[in-house]
Formats: structure tokens, sequence, C-alpha cells
């Protein structure tokens, strides 16, 4: 009818409008939250990125005073040097062992707190263990280590005294100046500062568990330690999994603070770590290219057992975080 009254062609299929990507879709909608990302990811770039072309240094022989240009290549010299220097190799077996004491004993103690802490019921007493518990995380390593210090001293220790009035120990022990104590002090400093705060996510996991579980788990006959076993630990299972999957990734990251302050000439066989070892032998001798290839070292193995802890998680059906 139109055709017929106009005398025009009348188009019934107009042109449809091209459908825009939905990622541009999404870029324009989300605009205000990109513009806000950027200064993070700028902070990212010139800290985490930029700096990694510093780790040429690790392939010269690197002097201060010399362009870029005017360095000598040297290859892989530094690297064969820290795996037949026997320094190296006592330091990597002291931050191999200090790494996964820290990493086991974190986890368990921190699990373990945060069943305990999940079965009590008075709001107010749960609240309070809860705090006291992650206080210490605040606490600076240096007051920690001091602390630390003077509770393993040999005349007025807390720990000596203790044990001398249990009968457990004749005289007092030189916590500090016996190298075989040295990995065990450290993971017990370590679990006492960071359990509490660590608790934390755990707590907030088992808060998200369907209470009707655990009714369904009491009309069943289970006791407070089956419901425990049975319905907690299952329901906070994927958090424990990838959280120990980022844990594998620092088990080299022992950390400076801890060893360097806690040790001393009696203890060193025992208390150097990689870190150390850049800051001694590194650093300290003006011997850059040797920090770098250290560096390079710790965070080649870092990523290394990341992808391969969450390689297996994969393989295992369980959660991971690629």
């Amino acid at each position: 009818m139109d055709e017929i009254l106009t005398g025009k062609k009348v188009n019934r299929h107009p042109k449809r409008k091209k459908k825009q990507p939905i990622t541009m879709t999404l870029i324009k909608n989300q605009k205000q939250l990109i513009w806000m990302s950027v200064p993070l990811l700028l902070y990212i770039v010139l800290f985490a990125y930029v700096p990694v072309w510093g780790w040429t240094m690790a392939f010269q022989d690197y002097k201060p005073a010399k362009a870029f240009g005017e360095q000598t290549w040297v290859g892989l010299k530094h690297f064969k040097f820290l795996f037949t220097d026997d320094t190296f190799l006592r330091v990597l077996r002291n931050t191999l062992a200090m790494g996964l004491i820290n990493f086991f004993l974190g986890f368990i103690t921190a699990i373990t707190l945060a069943l305990l802490l999940n079965e009590i019921k008075n709001v107010f007493w749960k609240r309070t263990v809860q705090t006291i518990s992650y206080l210490p995380h605040f606490l600076s390593w240096i007051i920690v280590t001091g602390i630390v210090g003077v509770s393993l001293s040999v005349n007025d220790g807390i720990i000596n005294i203790v044990l001398m009035k249990l009968h457990l120990i004749d005289s007092p022990i030189l916590w500090l100046s016996e190298g075989k104590y040295f990995w065990g002090i450290v993971g017990a400093s370590t679990v006492w500062k960071e359990v509490g705060w660590s608790t934390i996510i755990y707590l907030a996991a088992m808060a998200s568990i369907d209470p009707a579980l655990y009714e369904a788990a009491e009309i069943d006959g289970a006791n407070r330690y089956k419901k425990m076993f049975n319905v907690t630990l299952p329901g906070i299972k994927p958090t424990i999994v990838i959280l120990m999957i980022m844990s594998i990734g620092h088990v080299l990251d022992v950390g400076f603070e801890v060893p360097y302050l806690l040790g001393n000439g009696l203890t060193v066989d025992w208390s150097d770590t990689i870190d150390i070892f850049v800051l001694k032998y590194g650093i300290g001798q003006g011997n850059y290219s040797l920090a770098t290839a250290g560096g390079i070292f710790k965070t080649v193995v870092s990523v290394t057992l990341l992808l391969l802890a969450n390689w297996t998680s994969k393989r295992l059906g369980e959660e991971r975080l690629l």
C-alpha cells in the first residue's frame, strides 16, 4: 500500500545496526573503573616490570661507572659460580629448611586455630581470643625478635625459667647460640606473629558454610569433632588449596629480617639465607652481578614452584589459580 500511495519502493528489511563486540561494550560501560585502575597499573609497571631490565646485570661483569654498552658480557658465569660455591649451597639449604618449616607450621596452626575458634559459641570470648591472637601481626619484626631474644636469654629468659621449674632441663640452654635450635626458633616466631592473622580467611570461609549441613550432621548423630572433620574441613577445602598454592611460591621467601636479627656468628651456618648471601657477598662486596643472579634464581624457583603446584592441583581436580 505504501508503494502505491507514494510511488516509492519501501525497504521492508531495514539495515540492522552492527553489534559492537562485547569487550568494547564492557569498556564503555566501565570506563570510570578503568580510569581508576590506571594509577595502580602504572605502579605495577614502574615497580614490578621496569626493574626487570636490571636482570641484565646478572649476565655481565657489571661496573657502576661504565655505560650499558661498555659492560662486559659473561653469559652464565655468575650462575655457574652460585651452583659450585659451597657457601651458596649452604644458604640454599637453610632457606629451604626454614621455608618448609614456616609453610607446614603456618598451615597446620592457622587451620587448627580457626577450627577451634569456630567452635566457640560465646561471641565475646571468640572475638577476644581472635583479637589477642592476631595483634602480634601488627608488630614489626625488630620488636618481635627483641621479645624472642629476651624470652630465650640464658639468665632471666622466661623459657628457661619455665622449663627448669617443670624439671624438664637441669640448666639453662643457650637457645640462640646453638645452630640446631635456630630453624625451630624461626618457625615458632613466625607462627606466633602470623597465626592469628592467617585464621581470618579460614574463619570467613567457615562462615559461608550452609548451617543446614551442621543440622543434618547433628541429626545423624555426629558430635562436634565429627562435624569439624566431615563438614567444616571439606567446606573450606577450596580455600585451603588456593592458599597452599600461593604459599608454595613463597617457600624461598623466608625473609631477611628474622634470620638476620636472630642470627649471630655462632649460628651463621644455620641462619644465613639467600637474601643475606646477596647482601653480604653481592651488594656488600660490590659484586652486583652476583647479587642479581641470586635474586633471579630465587624468583625463577618461586614461579616454577607456583606453576607446578597449580598444575598438580588441576590434575587432581582441585581448585587452582590459573
